[in-house]
């Protein structure tokens, strides 16, 4: 079985080698804005009652901005640790499918692909896309390697420096949050049926907000929406 993998050196292959640097090049900046999250999250981590170490852990391991944002957000707001872990793994769930199509484009044994699918973030799973099915692997590692690099960094001046800080509010990190999922949202909002779909499950969240338990509102939306876009693949069936 081949060690071929993420964290090893670039293959022989010159086109290889291109891919990763262009992959560095374009993953830089992209890092810095992940770094600013990072930071956000290592603030509001650490007041929703993480230790800065465990923050930290988090990040390493889980490495998925929406996911680990959505969890404290649940803690943070009295909920229990299973709907925040649900609640992370319904935000992370989009990953299964990115790495189903990325699959093919994987080199060496079920270990070595599944190390090399750790990689994918959502903008480095986007521009390794080909077009046409394919994945430019080299370009994804590349570009993934300095945004994990940056988004420890972030959490870890966060978590460990959020008191240097002062009031989050003067920095604006507390809009962090709030704009970085917006962000997402608003690319997700093309079409007429994802309108539809986002406002049913705004709707159920407001309905619950003031019914339930913190964390019941976002895993009923999150229910909501994949019953909706599960129908609409189907062709509403």
């Amino acid at each position: 079985m081949t060690t071929d993998g993420p964290t090893s050196e670039p293959g022989r292959d010159p086109e290889d080698r291109a891919s990763f640097r262009r992959g560095l090049r374009v993953g830089v900046p992209i890092g810095v804005v992940v770094g600013l999250v990072g930071v956000s999250f290592g603030v509001v981590g650490v007041q929703s009652g993480l230790t800065p170490l465990q923050a930290l852990v988090m990040s390493a391991l889980v490495y998925a901005a929406s996911g680990q944002i959505a969890a404290v957000t649940v803690i943070g707001s009295g909920g229990g640790l299973l709907p925040a872990v649900l609640a992370s793994g319904l935000m992370s769930s989009r990953f299964l499918a990115m790495g189903l199509a990325l699959t093919p484009s994987l080199r060496g044994g079920r270990l070595s692909r599944a190390a090399q699918g750790q990689a994918v973030v959502d903008t480095s799973w986007a521009m390794a896309n080909n077009g046409d099915g394919t994945f430019d692997r080299w370009l994804l590692f590349g570009s993934s390697a300095p945004q994990y690099v940056l988004w420890i960094a972030g959490t870890a001046l966060g978590a460990w420096g959020g008191g240097l800080l002062g009031d989050v509010d003067r920095w604006g990190l507390d809009a962090v949050f709030p704009v970085f999922f917006l962000s997402l949202l608003i690319g997700e909002l093309r079409g007429t049926g994802s309108r539809a779909i986002a406002a049913a499950g705004a709707l159920v969240a407001l309905v619950l907000i003031p019914l339930t338990p913190p964390g019941v509102p976002v895993l009923a939306a999150s229910a909501v929406a994949l019953v909706g876009l599960r129908r609409r693949a189907g062709g509403g069936a």
